[in-house]
């Protein structure tokens, strides 16, 4: 069904935090702890299509015990920063690339495709209320957009998908994901748990995915790790993702290295972050690849010093680089256990756009006001 424009109902708030609290949350904002004054919420129904789009005051929603999503688990999300430039104004780092990837989650799960300039629009209408929730430039600090969309049909009948949805934006405010310097993390290889199997859910951005990485990721701390990495489900010997982010290896070092990062077999998400930094490091100069890697070769090349550099990316922390890895029969550290140079240049390097502090040629940068 075609989706005439939308027009959405600005209802915002009569009571918003003052300037002095709000201040206050910026300060030391956490990550997902604190919620913006308002959110935007838009609606589908069978036969209409999407209707009722409104930006309303931040409130909790009200939902039968019999909801689908309860029951079933029809939900999906995004997740997507805003900066404030140095002309004052707020860039939004590639909303276009999360739209159409909402847009594949959608169709994976079964739900109603909402358009990518729908998903714009409702983030410059929440942008345009809120704006000054975007942190001062200058840090990086950035403002976390979370778009998600789940099921409101009520009932237990599991014969075909909800007949009705709701979409939500909200956002919430983010600190620096390394406020004491950047900070190598420790990994468990999960070998009794997969995240994903081919022809599952693992390319959407779909709730379940994370309930299902909990237990893992607590067998990870149970052996002395900050995080679980993945393997795929069928042999259990090549390398996926770490946690909820995508991974990349260095192979070598200095303007010689090449940067790779496991290709994309639908049970891997295609992040957003995972995609630029294949440009950027190319932008940079370095050569790039999409492979497979087994933890055998992780080990041996780690052993023989040719892979030099880990990371893990994604829209949180940007990148977060890895120091060493667990097995149930293994443990190796990678290069000499601290941010390898390359991951510092190419998170400098994706920072300086998102930051407007650096050209951006690929236009990736949505300018908000």
């Amino acid at each position: 069904m075609t989706t005439p424009p939308i027009e959405f109902d600005l209802k915002p708030s009569a009571s918003p935090l003052s300037d002095a609290e709000r201040d206050a949350v910026l300060a030391a904002p956490g990550f997902g702890r604190h919620f913006t004054d308002h959110m935007v919420t838009l609606r589908w129904t069978k036969g209409r299509g999407w209707h009722d789009g409104q930006l309303t005051p931040y409130a909790p929603f009200q939902l039968d015990p019999a909801n689908k999503t309860l029951h079933y688990g029809q939900s999906i999300f995004e997740g997507l920063k805003a900066y404030r430039q140095p002309d004052g104004s707020i860039g939004v780092f590639r909303p276009d690339a999360n739209a159409r990837r909402f847009q594949d989650s959608a169709r994976r799960m079964a739900m109603p495709e909402l358009p990518v300039e729908t998903f714009v629009e409702a983030i410059e209408v929440l942008l345009a209320q809120d704006a000054a929730w975007v942190p001062p430039h200058g840090g990086e600090e950035s403002l976390y957009l979370r778009p998600f969309l789940f099921a409101t049909e009520d009932g237990l009948g599991i014969n075909e998908p909800a007949g009705s949805y709701l979409f939500v934006l909200i956002a919430s405010p983010a600190g620096a994901y390394f406020p004491r310097g950047v900070k190598p993390v420790s990994v468990w290889l999960s070998k009794e748990y997969v995240r994903a199997a081919p022809g599952g859910t693992g390319a959407a951005k779909f709730a379940g995915n994370y309930a299902a990485s909990f237990l893992a990721q607590a067998e990870a701390v149970d052996h002395g790790c900050d995080q679980v990495v993945w393997l795929d489900a069928v042999e259990r010997r090549w390398v996926e993702e770490m946690g909820g982010m995508n991974l990349y290896f260095v192979r070598g070092s200095g303007e010689d290295a090449t940067i790779v990062t496991p290709e994309l077999t639908g049970t891997l998400l295609a992040g957003i972050t995972r995609d630029s930094l294949l440009t950027i490091a190319a932008d940079l100069g370095y050569a790039t690849g999409e492979i497979r890697i087994s933890i055998e070769d992780w080990e041996r090349e780690c052993a023989e010093g040719s892979l030099t550099e880990t990371f893990a990316c994604g829209t949180a922390a940007v990148i977060t680089p890895v120091g060493s890895v667990k097995s149930s029969g293994a443990a190796w550290t990678i290069g000499d256990g601290e941010p390898g140079p390359i991951t510092l240049r190419l998170r400098e390097a994706l920072l300086a756009v998102q930051q407007g502090k650096a050209a951006d040629p690929h236009g990736w940068m949505h300018r908000v006001g």
